[in-house]
């Protein structure tokens, strides 16, 4: 009977360990799973911040600007196209690079925020392409000078050759046109330009 008792308590023993042991696996394998979870979450979390962040900032700063904060001036920008204005004051257009920017749901008003950055770059930060023949939405709707329509441009009522490269001083104002306007129809344009007001 001792025996017998002995071999029943290993038994026991064994059985017990080997259910401790199952259930030891068990809680590891789902602290395994958990962690891998909170693992994968973060991941996903940072690829989405840094996809988010890369659409607010391009990456690196104007070429040849000055001190971020150095300067904060002002210049008004109307874009016509077919006589439609252009709106730049949904958030797809607001604050997309620090440099140079439409801000606080304004869609008029254009912030520069460092010495020499020029038009170009904002378009660029934008996503939309400008040159002195085109004017190209993100989506690649393009308008382009051809035989009956022209893109023009306008800075303080001077029509210029293109406004990639120009550098804005505080309180200009500037017009991209695109259509086949008479200069009455630029006249009216320009007008409804000055009349815009700046936000600081």
């Amino acid at each position: 009977m001792g025996k017998k008792d002995r071999e029943e308590r290993v038994q026991e023993r064994e059985s017990f360990y080997q259910k401790r042991q199952k259930t030891q696996f068990r809680n590891k394998a789902i602290a395994i799973g958990i962690l891998a979870g909170i693992v994968v979450v973060l991941g996903i979390s940072s690829y989405n911040f840094y996809i988010l962040s890369s659409q607010v900032t391009p990456s690196g700063m104007p070429p040849g600007s000055g001190t971020l904060g150095g300067i904060h001036i002002h210049a008004g920008l109307l874009t016509m196209i077919y006589g439609q204005q252009f709106d730049y004051s949904s958030t797809a257009y607001q604050i997309k690079n620090p440099y140079i920017s439409f801000q606080k749901g304004n869609g008029e008003t254009v912030h520069m925020m460092a010495t020499n950055v020029t038009m170009g770059f904002l378009f660029s930060s934008l996503k939309i392409g400008l040159d002195d023949k085109c004017f190209t939405f993100p989506d690649q709707r393009a308008f382009c000078t051809n035989d009956k329509y022209t893109l023009k441009f306008y800075v303080n009522h001077h029509e210029v050759p293109d406004l990639k490269n120009y550098v804005f001083k505080d309180q200009d104002r500037m017009l991209i046109s695109y259509g086949n306007e008479n200069d009455t129809q630029i006249n009216a344009q320009l007008a409804k330009l000055d009349g815009f007001k700046l936000i600081t």
